[in-house]
């Protein structure tokens, strides 16, 4: 019986079709132009411009044509289905070292972190093993290093630079050419080691060839089989070899394996045990390919029965011929379905995209009317950006379009985008200035905050840090990068001088409660004196005034007990006979007093101005009661009517001479 381990590599040559391998071995630079001619990966740019990238769909080879193989066999299925699996299978056999890596996902990587890692890779890695990722990392990098140079340029042109003048080198890009061109030169040497290894591997399964022939001729029936075993294992250990021998060596190796078979006549029960064991393990692979029918992911099931072929081939042996014909046409039929739902889908994809054709052009002239003109503010163009997008996301979110017209479309959606992008970017041009303008005024608060923090010029100094706060709040946004570091200077600088401020007003409260006790003991002396039999005097007056402006000033929320005082000075006037006028000016000034104790300055202009509008309403009073008497003729002044306009007239100007003396204290006060 056949050990499954020794991997016997035969198949049913009456029944394998007869593939022509006209390809040639692949040289390093056909394999570079190969590289180039692979579909273009996605390209996006910076998040503040609008994102682009372009995908292509390659489709299924093209069938591969049966031709004649140098060995005749009884019968001949043709099959395009077969032919293709086979051309795949031919190719693999070549290239079956070339074994990719896991991809990383390299697009949120610096350009430094690329070059690092395409240098690991180089180093450290195969050649055969790294060829996907090291590709990878040459677009991501060439698509991240484009993008700077042109913002290098934009940059360049904007301070007034020539474009015949622009020059950009970076240190990090000779670095890459350093290292790629040192990939290439191990690739080149692995390829042209390979080509020699696959040259031997060739002359030494021809000699295994001779080997099995020579066996059959001379076979010796005591040590035949464990020759043939030997024949087989050698075969299988030699490994890969030029495509373009693959097939017909295969062929003739498979010839001469059946030839041996027939030959085994002498143990026949050996012989039926081997097809018994093959016969089963191809029925296997007959059911699996009969699923992958019914896989829904048609190129996963194309992928696999290029396995079961390969396993068909070189893993299991021959069987009986009774049933070589029937499992072969199996294996064939499904192999057939297959290809031909993997041809359907990739019609039914062709007749899609044709239909994405339209689609993505309605999206890019819905990109071209966009109208930018009327976008003032960066919420405007922000509104504008979200427009892109989703109509980005759109374009992406269609499908693959045919690639005839692949490029066209993809010039049309990008120039649209580059539009966009050009006028969105000479908006936040001069947004980054506006915000460089307000990086200085904001400094400049910032020296000023830092010059006051520590001045005991209490009044003065909070009016003006709380301008200083006020002035701040109106500059408006600064560049990111500069704005926690300034709002952290100013932020200290401010709370140092209020917690100053209030540490101080602190201390000042506890002193003002006491101010405020000893006044209501200056009101209770008053309340005293109006009560006794004693009579107040204009000194007794002063003294009360003196001493209470003295004592300074009370909580704000105590205030009222001023009020009370006035009162108390009004009721004094009332009980005494103690003239008015100089009554009302000893109040006057102590109210005056008191604004200058509190530098209250604001107050003071207020009460000067309110005095002048005083004097003008008395005036005009005055000249109008006069301008009554006038009127009134042949009436002697005894008259009740003219004596209470006499009296009125008396009053007014009393009144109006006390203005006139409030007004010159104030003069007093500002020479």
């Amino acid at each position: 019986m056949l050990d499954e381990d020794n991997k016997l590599s035969v198949e049913e040559s009456s029944l394998s079709p007869k593939v022509s391998e006209n390809s040639e071995e692949k040289t390093t630079d056909q394999q570079e132009q190969e590289q180039k001619q692979e579909p273009q990966a996605e390209v996006q740019e910076s998040k503040a411009d609008v994102q682009e990238s372009k995908t292509e769909v390659e489709e299924p080879k093209a069938e591969v044509q049966e031709s004649k193989s140098e060995v005749q066999e009884p019968k001949v299925v043709s099959n395009v289905a077969v032919d293709e699996i086979e051309s795949k299978i031919a190719e693999s056999a070549e290239n079956h070292e070339d074994v990719d890596g896991d991809v990383v996902d390299y697009e949120g990587k610096s350009l430094e972190e690329l070059v690092a890692e395409l240098g690991r890779l180089v180093k450290e890695g195969q050649v055969q093993s790294i060829n996907n990722n090291v590709n990878k990392i040459k677009n991501i990098f060439n698509l991240k290093f484009g993008k700077l140079l042109k913002e290098e340029k934009e940059k360049f042109l904007a301070e007034g630079g020539n474009v015949i003048d622009f020059q950009y080198n970076n240190p990090i890009k000779s670095t890459y050419n350093s290292i790629l061109y040192d990939f290439k030169i191990k690739r080149n040497e692995y390829y042209s080691n390979q080509e020699d290894r696959l040259k031997v591997n060739l002359e030494n399964k021809l000699e295994v060839i001779e080997e099995l022939k020579h066996l059959i001729d001379n076979a010796e029936g005591a040590t035949m089989y464990k020759m043939f075993k030997d024949i087989q294992s050698k075969w299988v250990n030699i490994g890969p070899i030029p495509r373009a021998k693959y097939n017909d060596t295969w062929r003739t190796y498979h010839h001469h394996v059946e030839r041996f078979y027939d030959l085994l006549h002498l143990s026949n029960d050996l012989r039926d045990l081997d097809f018994k064991h093959n016969l089963e393990e191809k029925l296997k692979l007959v059911v699996r390919a009969e699923e992958l029918v019914k896989l829904e992911d048609v190129n996963e099931a194309f992928k696999e029965l290029q396995v079961l072929h390969k396993l068909w081939k070189e893993d299991v042996g021959p069987v009986a011929r009774e049933h070589r014909e029937e499992v072969w046409e199996r294996f064939s039929e499904a192999t057939k379905k297959v290809h031909d739902n993997r041809h359907d889908f990739f019609k039914d994809m062709r007749s899609k995209f044709e239909g994405n054709i339209d689609k993505k052009l309605e999206v890019v002239s819905a990109i071209e009317a966009i109208d930018t003109s009327k976008n003032k503010t960066r919420s405007d163009w922000q509104k504008s950006i979200n427009e892109i997008e989703a109509l980005r996301n759109k374009f992406f979110s269609i499908g693959q379009v045919p690639r005839a017209k692949s490029d066209q479309i993809w010039a049309k959606f990008k120039e649209a985008t580059r539009k966009f992008n050009v006028e969105k970017n000479i908006f936040f041009k001069e947004v980054k200035k506006d915000h460089f303008e307000n990086l200085n005024k904001k400094k400049l608060l910032i020296e000023k905050a830092v010059s006051l923090k520590d001045s005991e010029e209490w009044d003065s100094t909070t009016e003006v840090m709380k301008k200083i706060q006020s002035d701040w709040k109106k500059i408006g946004h600064v560049p990111r990068k500069y704005s926690d570091k300034l709002w952290k200077e100013f932020k200290d600088a401010c709370n140092h001088y209020f917690d100053r401020l209030h540490k101080n007003q602190d201390a000042g409260n506890q002193e003002q409660v006491e101010v405020l006790i000893k006044k209501k003991e200056i009101l209770t002396e008053i309340k005293e004196a109006l009560t006794s039999e004693e009579e107040i005097t204009l000194d007794n007056l002063n003294d009360f005034v003196k001493d209470w402006r003295e004592l300074g000033r009370v909580p704000h929320e105590m205030r009222h007990v001023e009020v009370k005082f006035n009162k108390l000075l009004d009721k004094i006037v009332d009980q005494s006979d103690l003239e008015k006028q100089e009554v009302e000016m000893i109040k006057f000034e102590n109210l005056v007093n008191s604004y200058l104790d509190q530098k209250d300055y604001r107050k003071l202009d207020s009460e000067q101005l309110f005095i002048r509008k005083k004097i003008d309403e008395t005036v005009r009073e005055i000249q109008q009661l006069e301008n009554n008497i006038g009127f009134i003729s042949n009436v002697s002044e005894d008259n009740p009517l003219v004596k209470n306009v006499r009296n009125q007239i008396d009053g007014y100007k009393e009144k109006l001479e006390i203005w006139k003396t409030k007004l010159n204290y104030l003069k007093q006060l500002e020479s």
